[in-house]
């Protein structure tokens, strides 16, 4: 199907992005990747009057030491995320996740921006965003603000980015020597989580001094699993299937058709436990 007509912008920088957005009015979309938005045009399952396509925007691209953390450009795209030194070094959870991401095609041509204002519960990187603590940097009509990642994403499909403003980057605390592991359980390639796990670890020898542990389509929204980091702090690996056992505390799975509530349940503790000893080196 062919999408209904629309006004088609391309600014260069952020404040004509913004500026293009305060002007159209409620009925506007922004094309990052269009991994998301553009099957949803084609289907007319949206018909925006005005599309501000944020690809020739330099200054949202590319990843950047900041002192004790890195910054990522929301329209970096995933494949470059993937294979980003920077990255791998400082944040090897994202590196884990972002790999897991659809299919080649799509990872070449999604941005990591794009995916998480995209918010869907099932995506792969909002639950790494919150498990690292991540902070989100926003530009709009009234300036540039920061939101914590825990804030930002707000229900499904929902974030804390308003109508006349875009996500510029996002902000990852350094976790260098930290050991890292995404899982995820589908039912085909390339599908959607049923429900994923990210697990970031500091060991001190034999003993896991830290956790994070961020959980995917167990809720609304992702979920940080903090019974879970409570638990396994400070035991050694055999610890770490009795404090799986509490990753489904405080969710509330949906029930669809790949499986229902208890099942989600089952699956983020045995996810968690996998996720964790491979982030502890076992």
């Amino acid at each position: 199907m062919i999408p209904a007509q629309f006004d088609y912008h391309a600014p260069t920088t952020v404040d004509e992005a913004v500026t293009l957005l305060s002007q159209a009015g409620d009925d506007v979309k922004v094309l990052a990747g269009g991994q998301s938005l553009i099957p949803v045009l084609r289907l007319r399952m949206a018909a925006p009057d005005v599309l501000v396509d944020l690809g020739r925007v330099d200054e949202l691209s590319g990843v950047r030491d900041d002192g004790d953390a890195i910054v990522i450009g929301a329209m970096t795209s995933h494949h470059t995320v993937a294979n980003d030194p920077l990255v791998a070094e400082n944040a090897r959870l994202i590196t884990e996740a972002v790999r897991t991401v659809a299919d080649p095609q799509v990872r070449h041509r999604g941005t990591f921006g794009g995916a998480l204002v995209h918010a869907d519960p099932a995506g792969d990187l909002p639950a790494t965003a919150v498990a690292l603590g991540a902070e989100f940097g926003i530009s709009g009509s009234d300036g540039r603000r920061t939101v914590a990642a825990e804030d930002f994403f707000v229900d499904l499909f929902t974030t804390a980015v308003g109508e006349d403003e875009i996500l510029t980057h996002v902000r990852v605390p350094k976790h260098a020597g930290w050991g890292a592991d995404y899982q995820k359980f589908t039912r085909v390639a390339q599908q959607w989580s049923i429900v994923g796990v990210a697990a970031t670890v500091r060991m001190e020898g034999d003993t896991i001094a830290e956790a994070r542990v961020g959980l995917t389509n167990m809720g609304s929204t992702p979920i940080r699993a903090r019974a879970v980091e409570t638990a396994v702090a400070g035991s050694s690996v055999d610890g770490i299937d009795a404090a799986a056992a509490s990753a489904a505390e405080g969710t509330n799975p949906p029930t669809d058709l790949n499986g229902d509530a208890d099942y989600r349940r089952h699956l983020a503790s045995v996810l968690t436990a996998r996720a964790l000893r491979a982030a502890a080196g076992s």
